[in-house]
């Protein structure tokens, strides 16, 4: 979003689980991320930094004018924060509690503080912690692979009717694009979203995102997934 508005920023990365200390320690009221300080005001969370922009540089506006559109707006960029982010962030967890090489992949270009071959080699409990704190049990994952046709659909039909896909993009274009971006850094996902137009709008609106993990997940819980995926 602020590549988006033209602002200048400097980017502070944090381990997860740690982070939450920090981010209070640096004075933010709660303990979540992204926070951003920006012209002596402290926001946290993607969708209330969405709104600050707006309001400190309306050029390019995240929403649009007309009342109805922005509510369309708010409504999927809301639903791309509290369903399909948490879906993104459970299949992540899950996957890196079982094989922890590919977060090198997802850290490039990050200033942890060190090295990142550390990070990686000393990272099983922040990678256990992070596991349990977004619920990513045998269960869930296999309940959100088996949600994402379901979700994937609904991304396309906002695109269709011009909720999403806008350029430049609006808040809830990035809001989603992210998150389905972070799930096409798997293997065995990325073939279901690529060629729908959920794939091509998280391409266009964030080309640049690290990380590839291989084949992770077994392939019955795929099987909703690669059946719905277009021919």
């Amino acid at each position: 979003m602020l590549e988006a508005k033209g602002i200048p920023y400097k980017r502070v990365d944090l381990v997860p689980v740690v982070s939450k200390g920090v981010v209070r320690a640096a004075g933010f009221p709660d303990k979540t991320v992204p926070a951003l300080k920006i012209e002596g005001r402290r926001v946290q969370g993607s969708r209330e930094i969405a709104r600050a922009l707006d309001e400190i540089r309306p050029d390019p506006p995240l929403f649009p004018a007309g009342a109805a559109e922005r509510s369309a707006v708010e409504e999927a960029e809301s639903w791309g924060d509290e369903v399909l982010q948490p879906i993104a962030r459970r299949l992540t967890w899950w996957a890196l509690k079982r094989n922890r090489a590919p977060m090198a992949t997802y850290s490039e270009g990050a200033k942890l503080g060190i090295p990142v071959g550390l990070a990686v080699k000393t990272g099983a409990p922040i990678v256990a912690l992070s596991a349990r704190f977004n619920g990513s049990t045998d269960e869930a994952v296999q309940a959100d692979l088996a949600a994402l046709p379901e979700a994937l659909d609904k991304i396309d039909a906002w695109i269709a009717d011009g909720t999403l896909g806008a350029d430049p993009p609006n808040a809830a274009d990035l809001q989603i694009a992210t998150s389905l971006r972070l799930l096409m850094s798997f293997e065995d996902i990325r073939p279901a979203i690529q060629s729908r137009p959920a794939g091509e709008m998280a391409l266009r609106a964030a080309p640049d995102f690290p990380g590839r993990t291989p084949p992770a997940f077994p392939g019955q819980w795929l099987a909703p997934l690669r059946s719905a995926a277009p021919a």
